[in-house]
């Protein structure tokens, strides 16, 4: 018997992805866009597919999958419809800290049921006062005895109403300087009455998912669910996580992109002015090629990341690279779609108005576009190749 490729394993698993969505996700989702339905029955298929443990190692019940299949997943789902990525966008973070930075004892209490889809997880980080501002977080975990007690509110939590187990990020330390080292990482469960869920948030896109926010009174955890087992290292384990969330969030939007290029290109071949499609007058032409050659950049840089994170390499500026690129890329594309598609693309009954709505997400999430930009001139200043 004959053991796949990694090539052969990543085309195996991308084409069951395709075939998913374009049997079961295309097909619906238009309405649960419009009446922000979450599609259980979908995501149970997701966990199915096995896709909630894409990364998380075979021997806690996981694919074991690379980085670069990953992005595809990512992708291929969003082409359907980009919200049902988002079920296991933030789980991954989750399952990403744990395989990393979690202790032995935490790998096997955890992981398997997250590998599975049997408990979905999300990251609880953005605060009402602070999203991008990561080192100035205001949730506190005080230690008493074996268990810290938790007080704070999350907000714009992505699988925060129907999710199990989030990365909690909370201070452990309020004069530590600088302010990231005080700031440590947590698994934290839904059962108890100090954990509870707030008001679901209504957005312009990325419908059909609930985000939420979550609220912590004097909630208590044991301490064996500080991940690592060590308070201050938080930050860099969550900065960590957040390069494959980038990864994901540039692979949504090249799949949004590519999703609203294929409806362009096909109006454009079925409309007629003039007597001839408009495909064949020059101005839509231009606007083709320029969408076109967009994507296939994006997508160049989206894979460029995962390859290198897939040989272990830092990937901080080139994860940045891609998400901020792809995100900008995606919603130029889906304009420029809309303006193909002239006044039926105003409408709900057109898949890219959704697409255009959808587009914004990948620009403010996982860092706004704003701070990537600070972060990744950070980074090239302080190559040595640019050094004087």
């Amino acid at each position: 018997m004959t053991t796949a490729t990694p090539e052969e394993a990543r085309s195996q698993i991308v084409n069951l992805v395709r075939d998913f969505v374009r049997r079961d996700v295309e097909p619906v989702a238009a309405k649960l866009d419009r009446e922000d339905i979450v599609p259980f029955d979908l995501i149970d298929k997701m966990k199915d597919l096995g896709l909630f443990g894409i990364t998380v190692p075979e021997e806690y019940g996981g694919l074991g999958l690379d980085y670069t299949t990953f992005a595809s997943i990512f992708e291929e789902l969003s082409k359907g419809f980009m919200s049902i990525s988002g079920a296991i966008g933030t789980h991954h973070i989750l399952t990403y800290m744990l395989a990393h930075y979690g202790t032995e004892e935490q790998k096997n209490r955890f992981l398997p049921d997250l590998a599975s889809g049997k408990k979905r997880g999300g990251l609880a980080l953005t605060e009402p006062s602070g999203g991008t501002d990561v080192a100035n977080l205001q949730t506190t975990a005080v230690k008493d005895g074996e268990e810290y007690i938790i007080n704070g509110t999350k907000s714009f939590i992505t699988n925060g109403r129907y999710g199990d187990a989030f990365c909690l990020l909370a201070r452990t330390d309020k004069n530590a300087e600088p302010n990231h080292k005080g700031i440590s990482a947590f698994i934290v469960e839904k059962g108890d009455p100090g954990f509870r869920v707030g008001r679901d948030l209504d957005k312009m896109g990325y419908r059909g998912l609930d985000t939420c926010e979550l609220i912590f009174e004097d909630f208590r955890i044991p301490a064996e669910n500080l991940i690592g087992g060590e308070e201050g290292r938080g930050f860099g384990q969550v900065m960590s996580g957040l390069e494959t969330g980038r990864i994901n969030i540039a692979a949504r939007a090249v799949g949004v992109a590519q999703a609203a290029f294929n409806a362009a290109i096909r109006y454009s071949q079925q409309r007629e002015t003039f007597g001839v499609p408009i495909s064949q007058h020059q101005a839509i032409q231009l606007k083709l090629a320029d969408m076109a050659t967009k994507i296939q950049a994006a997508r160049l840089l989206t894979y460029d990341a995962a390859g290198k994170k897939d040989r272990g390499e830092r990937v901080d500026l080139e994860a940045g690279m891609a998400k901020l690129f792809a995100s900008e890329m995606c919603q130029e594309v889906t304009l420029d779609a809309m303006r193909i598609h002239g006044g039926y693309g105003f409408i709900k009954d057109s898949p890219v108005e959704r697409y255009y709505r959808d587009a914004p997400l990948m620009i403010i999430g996982e860092g706004t576009n704003e701070i990537l930009r600070v972060l990744i001139a950070r980074q090239l200043l302080r190559r040595p190749e640019y050094q004087i």
